[in-house]
């Protein structure tokens, strides 16, 4: 799968630097759910494109921490404008007297998900959805 010219794991990976800021790239590979060759793959191709950089963390010479570059954070400026262009897609094929209502509806069955969730694996609902917006709460953007 592909969407703005880059894979949808890319993308996600700049959405997430975005919203979260840099990170060591083990948190990383972590908030994405993905192996660390999957990341190292991902990362080397936003590299050579100029969209993240990798530097060593002073602390712990073993690891690396990466973050966006300027161009990075307009690559990140516009998947996000994709995504919020393909979800207003999706709800204006609903009659305009129905959407609330959807919208709800949908809002009610997160709800239930990460009910039904958290009774089997605590934690892992949240951990999924982190910076993604919820009824009524913003997404908080990190810059540094």
């Amino acid at each position: 799968m592909a969407c703005c010219a880059m894979t949808v794991a890319q993308a996600a990976t700049l959405e997430t630097l975005a919203s979260e800021g840099p990170m060591r790239l083990s948190d990383l590979g972590t908030r994405l759910g993905i192996a660390p060759s999957t990341l190292t793959r991902n990362l080397r191709r936003l590299e050579e494109r100029g969209l993240v950089k990798r530097s060593p963390v002073r602390e712990d010479k073993r690891a690396f921490r990466v973050r966006l570059t300027p161009a990075g954070e307009r690559a990140a400026g516009s998947v996000l404008r994709q995504d919020e262009a393909f979800a207003a897609s999706i709800v204006e094929r609903f009659p305009a007297g129905t959407r609330r209502i959807v919208l709800d509806a949908l809002d009610g069955l997160v709800v239930a998900v990460r009910d039904a969730t958290e009774s089997c694996c605590p934690g892992a609902f949240d951990h999924l959805m982190t910076g993604i917006p919820r009824k009524g709460r913003a997404v908080t953007r990190r810059t540094s």
